[in-house]
Formats: structure tokens, C-alpha cells, sequence
């Protein structure tokens, strides 16, 4: 019964004041739905441009790398073993890029539970032979269909067909930017030399477009076959292994693993990309920031409105306290009020929120940096949502509760006979 006479005097306080009640609510709808929309685009935005670089890059790559060698003869000696040796201008080792015995290794990776898939691939330094001008480039020999599969070649292939790699022998396609300097078209031949000064044609087959323009500008693909067949390799010859894994947060540690165990050098995907989490954190941090702070200036606009609102009805409240409401029903009426208006507020802002969102999301997004994105990026996370509604919750109820806490310590004698 109690509960439903102080719902009953909640209820008649937020009528006979319905035009603040309607800014205050108006207030929370506009900071959830403001809240909801800039982390669902920020987050989708993170997607995007992480996505240009984690999409087309291995979780763990396996590779041969030309360093000097750790131990010199003077460190076998032992005459000097004890010693500190200081040793300069050390060549590197005379060792091929080859990863030896890779099939072998392909077969061990393929067989490990925690591995979803593995790609070869070779790359190929070279010179685009334009005229009488050299164009410094380089050539990714790849498995066309595990390419695909486990980053999504064919996305980045803006024109031509991605298959005609494997089905058309010594074809090639270009990045954007190399072609462009190029003048090349699609069905032109171009020749290309490598750093051996061996030389080859190749048929363009198709142009590639990542979104990096310093990268489209030199970058181009072809199969592993005719990358082999340029530079005069055999069959087996293969200079890096891609690996997708089922968990990437095991990229660090798996990568050590390969490392010793094929006695390969070997990057994981946080490493190599270590700048783009940093850029995502940040961007991230400062949507929370900014969102947080929406609600923290409605949750004080309710707080105004309530502290006018005890002004206004002291002796409404004195009255209440008159007839046996104590301090603790007074306290419950004024947080029910700031419940009420968080609660309708939030619910409205929340429906309004993904309204906004989905809106932007059909937004049309043409730039030709990224050929891949046609609209403005959205994360409809449910993550946010949730974020948004308890905060507005909270917001409201510590709104509603100091300026209760006020209305509860009056003193009805008092009020009634200043009256």
C-alpha cells in the first residue's frame, strides 16, 4: 500500500510540473541517443581502418631474414672465452630467403588445431620496365585460393577477376597506383626485371586497390608459379608462410613457438601492427570521454530541475511529513521521480540511438582511397547499448538522490509556520 501511494505522489509531482519533467527526460534521450550513435560510428570506424591492415595481414608470418650471424669464431675460441669480444662491421650470413623444407612445415601447420588456415607466398623484388624508366615494385607470389580465403583477395580487386591469376599463366595484377604510372589497361602486356636482371612479360589481369596509396603504388600479384618462373626458382621455392589462427591473442606466443620449433624467423600480427591497437585505443578512449560526458550533463540537469522542484513544493513535502510520511517515503518519491524520467529518457534514447546509427549506416561513402567501404562504417555492438542504459540509470538515481537526501531533512514545523 505504501509503495502505491508514494508511485501515486511521484506521479502527481512529475504532472504538475510536466514541461521540466519533458526537458529533463528530453535531456537524458538526447545524451543516450548522442552516446549510442558516436560509439557505435567510432567503433565502426576502428573496424574500418583496422581492417585495411589486420584484414590483409597474418596473424603469425613465418619468414627467412638476412642478419648478421650472433656467434663469431672469436666467440668459439678458447682462448677468449672468457672475454668480452667487440666485433665491427659484421656482414650478414650468405643465406637464401627460401623457407627450407616448407611443405614439410605447411603440413605440420595445416595439422595444428589452433591454426584455421595457412597461405604461402613469395616476394619478389623488381623494376617495372616503363620506357626507359625503372619503376621500383614488388611482386606477391600467392596461392590464389587461400589468399582469398583467408583475407579476402577478391575484396581488394577492384577490376578483373581474381581467379584469372591461376587460370591464365604469367598474367599479373597491379596495384592501382603502379598502374596508373604505368598506363597500363586491362589486357596489356608490361615487362618487369628482376634484381637478378632476369626480365619477363606479364598480361595485366586485373588491378588491386588496399586503400594505402603508398602501398598500391608498388605492390601488384601474381601466382606462385609465375613468381617462381620470374625468378628462375623451382617448384618449392617459397619465401614466406601466412598463418590464420583460431584465437589471434595467441599470435605472440605461438609465434615464438614456430620460430624455434622450424627454425624460421617469425612476426605475429601484434607486433607488426602495434601502432593501429594504440590508434584504436585512443579513438575509443575519447568516444567513452566524450559520450560519459553527454550523460553527466543531463544527470545534472536533472538535478536542477529537482532541486527546483523541492523549492517549489515545500510545503507539499511538509504537508507529506505532516501526515506521517517519514524522511526515508519523502527520500523514495524524489528518486522515483529521477528513476521515472532516467528509465523513459533512456528507453527512447536507446530506440532513438540505433535509429541515428542505422541512418548513418546507409549514408553513401564513395572515396576511391577505399574501394571496399560504400557506406559510413557502423558497430552495432549490443555492448553499448548496455553501457548506455545502466549509466543513464545511474546518472538519474544519484540525480535524484542528493536533492532527496534535502527534501527528506525538512523540517514540516518549520515550513508550515514561516506559511
Amino acid at each position: 500500500m505504501k509503495v502505491k501511494l508514494i508511485t501515486k505522489v511521484s506521479r502527481s509531482f512529475l504532472l504538475a510540473r510536466w514541461k521540466q519533467t519533458l526537458v529533463a527526460a528530453l535531456g537524458v534521450t538526447f545524451s543516450i541517443t548522442m552516446f549510442i550513435a558516436l560509439l557505435s560510428f567510432m567503433a565502426g570506424l576502428n573496424d574500418m581502418l583496422d581492417g585495411l591492415i589486420l584484414n590483409r595481414t597474418p596473424h603469425i608470418r613465418l619468414y627467412n631474414e638476412i642478419l648478421p650471424s650472433k656467434i663469431q669464431p672469436i666467440d668459439q675460441s678458447q682462448q677468449f672465452k672468457n672475454h668480452h669480444n667487440f666485433v665491427s662491421s659484421i656482414k650478414p650470413k650468405n643465406i637464401r630467403l627460401e623457407i627450407y623444407n616448407n611443405a614439410a612445415v605447411i603440413n605440420a601447420l595445416k595439422k595444428d588445431a589452433r591454426v584455421s588456415g595457412v597461405a604461402p607466398k613469395i616476394i619478389a623484388q623488381v623494376f617495372y620496365n616503363v620506357g626507359v624508366i625503372d619503376v621500383t615494385g614488388i611482386i606477391n607470389g600467392i596461392d590464389v585460393e587461400a589468399e582469398n580465403k583467408l583475407f579476402l583477395f577478391s575484396d581488394y580487386v577492384t577490376e578483373g577477376n581474381f581467379m584469372d591469376l591461376k587460370n591464365i599463366p604469367n598474367s599479373i595484377i597491379l596495384g592501382k597506383g603502379a598502374a596508373e604510372k604505368m598506363l597500363a589497361q586491362i589486357g596489356d602486356n608490361i615487362q618487369v626485371t628482376t634484381t637478378k636482371g632476369e626480365r619477363m612479360q606479364l598480361k595485366v589481369v586485373g588491378f588491386y586497390q588496399s586503400g594505402i596509396q603508398d602501398i598500391d603504388k608498388v605492390q601488384s600479384y601474381a601466382s606462385i608459379s609465375t613468381t617462381q618462373k620470374l625468378l628462375g626458382e623451382s617448384s618449392s621455392y617459397i619465401t614466406d608462410i601466412q598463418i590464420k589462427l583460431n584465437d589471434m591473442l595467441l599470435a605472440p606466443a605461438l609465434s615464438e613457438e614456430y620460430a624455434q620449433l622450424f627454425d624460421v624467423e617469425a612476426i605475429d600480427i601484434q607486433k607488426a601492427n602495434a601502432q593501429f591497437e594504440t590508434g584504436s585505443s585512443v579513438r575509443t578512449l575519447i568516444s567513452y570521454a566524450v559520450g560519459i560526458t553527454l550523460l553527466i550533463v543531463a544527470g545534472f540537469g536533472i538535478y536542477n530541475i529537482l532541486n527546483m522542484m523541492i523549492y517549489e513544493k515545500m510545503d507539499s513535502i511538509a504537508i507529506l511529513k505532516a501526515t506521517g510520511f517519514s524522511g526515508k517515503d519523502v527520500n523514495a518519491i524524489f528518486i522515483t521521480i529521477a528513476l521515472t524520467i532516467g528509465i523513459f529518457g533512456g528507453i527512447l534514447g536507446l530506440v532513438l540511438g540505433y535509429g541515428l546509427s542505422a541512418l548513418i549506416d546507409q549514408i553513401p561513402f564513395n572515396t576511391d582511397s577505399l574501394p571496399t567501404v560504400k557506406t559510413y562504417p557502423i558497430n552495432y555492438n549490443p555492448q553499448f547499448y548496455m553501457i548506455g542504459a545502466i549509466f543513464s540509470i545511474v546518472t538519474t538515481y544519484l540525480a535524484g538522490y542528493f536533492p532527496s537526501r534535502k527534501a527528506s531533512k525538512i523540517d514540516p514545523v518549520i515550513i508550515i509556520r514561516g506559511k
